[in-house]
């Protein structure tokens, strides 16, 4: 054992002792696509919690008032602004989703300083996605509880800082740079993976021409209070509450002051299961029950987010695959690209459709 993983170890086991929990059975759930970790841990008596693990290894996350120099100095999670997978940040939020009526984990205990959570435990096999694959809820009930959550969370304004537990976190504007920063490992990286792709100097100038078309028509739509990582792996069913309550939260310290279609497509067009046409009808339908949106002006706005995010994404498996020789993506990627497809088949991203078309042929046919 390293001193490093020592000293972890040594840290986990003095934060529990001080909750009283140091005698409890531990069940680790493995890392998550951050550098966090969840155990669960079960006294004698059957009650349970979950300890989240965060140590503060990565780059720091955004100031409120850094420009875009200092945030691209400062590295990817304040150039994206994202939390960094701060406790704190993580305990501020939550405690002002729960005051909204959502459930969010109660925080039973926190340690910015060491990067130590203990907090609600929703239970076991309830994501969304496990239940989905068991056949246990239907899927479009799911989705429709899904999209009726965010139509009640976007109609109420977003705030400025988030509180709890004495500890403040920004939220931020989800800006031009973090967009960006994020559509740009398409360009990076997808060329370098795909050599069907015709690129080169002035397909470069193109492409940032018409991404910041995108990005310019997306700082047009209103802005909500944006959750970011709103997917059916992030998402729990607890049936045995109300309304909007029943969905259970997991994996919101990255929100930020986003858009409508930012949450949508990632619940919508997710990059790690197919989402049926019945279940993204579902969660549009019940989503415009909520908020005063005509379904074309969310069909625009969804296409415009829904690219850019796409883009992201299939830059990023592309990163994986070619840079960090991760193979397993390659199942990922057909399914990332068949929704980069279907967005750019929307009249509001016309441009970038022409674009891809002229470089990418074979993406745009995905769609025949």
């Amino acid at each position: 054992m390293s001193s490093q993983t020592h000293d972890r170890r040594a840290a986990i086991d003095a934060f529990l002792t001080a909750q009283e929990w140091a005698g409890a059975q531990q069940q680790p759930l493995g890392q998550d696509a951050s550098t966090r970790r969840y155990i669960r841990l079960v006294r004698d008596d059957g009650t349970s919690a979950m300890l989240m693990d965060a140590p503060g290894v990565e780059d720091p996350p955004c100031p409120p008032d850094a420009d875009e120099s200092a945030r691209r100095k400062l590295g990817w999670n304040a150039a994206t602004r994202l939390a960094a997978s701060r406790v704190d940040a993580f305990t501020a939020i939550a405690e002002e989703l729960r005051r909204r009526g959502l459930s969010a984990p109660e925080i039973y205990a926190m340690d910015a300083d060491t990067g130590l959570a203990l907090i609600e435990d929703f239970g076991q096999g309830r994501e969304f996605a496990r239940l989905i694959e068991r056949g246990a809820v239907a899927e479009a009930e799911l989705y429709a509880a899904a999209g009726d959550l965010l139509g009640q969370l976007h109609t109420s304004e977003p705030p400025a800082l988030a509180t709890g537990k004495g500890h403040t976190w920004p939220i931020l504007d989800f800006d031009a740079l973090a967009l960006r920063t994020n559509a740009d490992l398409f360009a990076e990286w997808y060329p370098q993976f795909d050599m069907d792709v015709r690129w080169g100097e002035a397909a470069a100038e193109r492409w940032r021409v018409e991404r910041d078309r995108l990005i310019a028509r997306a700082d047009t739509f209103d802005r909500v209070f944006t959750l970011r990582d709103y997917h059916a792996e992030n998402l729990l069913w607890l049936p045995e509450r109300k309304g909007k309550a029943r969905v259970g939260l997991l994996d919101f310290q990255d929100a930020v002051r986003g858009w409508a279609g930012w949450d949508m497509a990632m619940l919508t067009q997710d990059a790690r299961r197919d989402v049926s046409a019945d279940a993204r009808d579902a969660a549009v339908t019940a989503y415009l029950s909520q908020i005063p949106m005509a379904r074309e002006t969310l069909d625009a706005q969804l296409a415009v987010i829904g690219t850019l995010n796409a883009m992201r994404i299939a830059g990023l498996f592309a990163r994986l695959i070619f840079r960090d020789k991760k193979p397993r993506y390659l199942d990922f990627l057909p399914r990332q690209l068949d929704i980069l497809a279907r967005n750019l088949n929307q009249p509001s991203v016309a441009g970038m459709a022409d674009f891809i078309g002229e470089i990418a042929p074979h993406i745009l046919e995905r769609m025949r």
